[in-house]
């Protein structure tokens, strides 16, 4: 499905990331595959995942709060691969302190960071991808139903979320005329990294679960098939789209 086609995934950090299954689908289609990451400790992580599965895959160290490492990134993806066909977007971060207690208690610097690294990143990296996405392309990011609905200890994270899907959608309008293709994914609760951040994860599991059409907790290799077939010539229709996977959760009110 992927074959001879190019990819760079941002936010592996192990092997239970949305990023990873993600990877592995992408893999599995035939495409090639580019990694970034942030620090030593995540270049660790992401080459013991790649050597057995995907020896042949670059691994770029990119920083999004960088400018230069974010230019360095795409000037070296470019000289590898030549050309882009798609990019997956997982990388979310808020300072721990404003993943708990109440939202208005948000620090002014917790608030900038979450949304730098959350939702700017999204346009940083898009802006550098477009110009190598000579045959037009797909990026995907991840989002939460958070950035729709109050949920508790998600604070500025769901904020942050809220400015990733705005972003898509006006993205996808910019990008049209080039063919290139920018939706989202919202993912059930999922343990991972850095879901351990938030507060009373495990409730969110249990309830998303109890309630969810399908009464049961999304997977990261679900999350990661739609990526795929977002990046795939069966979607060639479909931009600026939030789609649940998410077993059905959001659908349910009372």
């Amino acid at each position: 499905m992927l074959q001879n086609k190019n990819g760079i995934i941002f936010g592996v950090a192990n092997k239970r990331s949305i990023a990873w299954a993600t990877a592995q689908a992408l893999h599995e289609a035939g495409a090639r595959l580019a990694f970034a990451y942030q620090g030593e400790r995540l270049k660790e992580n992401v080459e013991k995942l790649t050597k057995e599965e995907m020896p042949d895959s670059p691994l770029l160290s990119c920083d999004v709060t960088k400018q230069e490492e974010v230019d360095a990134t795409f000037k070296q993806l470019g000289e590898e691969f030549g050309r882009l066909d798609f990019l997956i977007h997982s990388i979310a971060y808020a300072p721990r302190e404003a993943l708990g207690g109440e939202y208005l208690d948000t620090s002014r610097e917790a608030f900038l960071t979450a949304l730098e690294v959350s939702a700017y990143s999204l346009v940083q990296l898009s802006r550098a991808a477009a110009p190598l996405m000579t045959d037009g392309g797909s990026i995907v990011c991840m989002t939460y139903y958070g950035a729709e609905k109050v949920i508790a200890g998600y604070n500025v994270m769901g904020v942050a979320k809220a400015a990733l899907e705005a972003s898509t959608r006006y993205l996808a309008n910019d990008l049209g005329s080039r063919n290139v293709r920018v939706n989202a994914i919202s993912a059930g609760p999922i343990q991972t990294l850095s879901a351990r951040g938030v507060s009373d994860f495990s409730s969110m599991l249990k309830h998303a679960a109890d309630y969810a059409p399908l009464h049961r907790n999304v997977e990261a290799r679900e999350v990661g098939n739609v990526a795929l077939f977002l990046c795939s010539q069966l979607a060639t229709a479909i931009t600026g789209e939030v789609i649940h996977v998410d077993c059905g959760y959001n659908i349910m009110g009372i």
